[in-house]
């Protein structure tokens, strides 16, 4: 038989912000358990212990509820945003002899063959659901990328699952690509300030200077006709 790291945990009747601060203040965790059928139970847990089990690398606990042995799993918990410590947990009872859904981790592993001409790899999911039974969860799922060929994609169905597990996830859900590197647009040249200030100047220097010049030559050709007309009379 199969043994399970045993969590301890105590019930707490006291709800509330000033009953979660106190039980924070004292080393425990604020925990919420439940199982479909059942109502959810307030529980506490010991910092410490939480931590140990943790680390122990198993997925299912062994706990005592309400004078029964249970078994659960951790479903989710919740970080402080700065000290970035649990504040709170939610354990779910699970049956060892019923299959369940649970979220793994991706790993990747291996030099892709991409990657090695240039491109660059991308992991698209970093989790993907699978279903099997709490005593065959896996810690996390490994994928092989040294097959990854240049402008190409690994998805789910391309994983190798242990035995006994079946995928969840869409089998067409891209868990890693390798795309050649985007190519470096040159920026264009920034206009000094002031630049087009005086092209426009100059623009309009240019044009005055030009009118100028024909009025000259309008007054000039008026002269020669008006002198023309002089010599004419005399």
């Amino acid at each position: 038989m199969a043994s399970y790291y045993k969590l301890p945990t105590e019930e707490r009747s006291e709800i509330g912000t000033g009953s979660v601060r106190k039980i924070r203040r004292n080393g425990k965790i604020p925990a919420n358990y439940y199982y479909h059928g059942e109502p959810n139970q307030n529980l506490a847990i010991d910092k410490k212990d939480f931590l140990h089990a943790v680390k122990s690398g198993q997925r299912v606990f062994e706990c005592d509820i309400n004078g029964e042995t249970v078994f659960t799993m951790i479903k989710h918990a919740q970080y402080h945003p700065v000290t970035e410590e649990v504040i709170h947990v939610d354990l779910m009872r699970v049956r060892r002899d019923e299959k369940m859904t649970v979220s793994i981790p991706i790993v990747l592993e291996g030099e892709s063959i991409g990657a090695s001409e240039g491109g660059l790899i991308t992991q698209a999911t970093s989790t993907i659901e699978i279903e099997c039974l709490p005593t065959d969860v896996p810690e996390n799922l490994m994928a092989d990328i040294s097959t990854l060929e240049l402008n190409s994609a690994m998805t789910a169905a391309d994983l190798v699952l242990p035995a006994d597990v079946s995928l969840v996830s869409p089998e067409d859900t891209t868990i890693v690509t390798c795309n050649p590197p985007k190519a470096e647009v040159e920026p264009e040249p920034e206009l000094v300030e002031g630049e087009e200030g005086v092209e426009g100047e100059d623009s309009e220097q240019a044009e005055g200077e030009a009118a100028d010049g024909d009025t000259d030559s309008k007054k000039d050709s008026s002269d020669d006709a008006d002198q023309g007309e002089t010599s004419k009379e005399s």
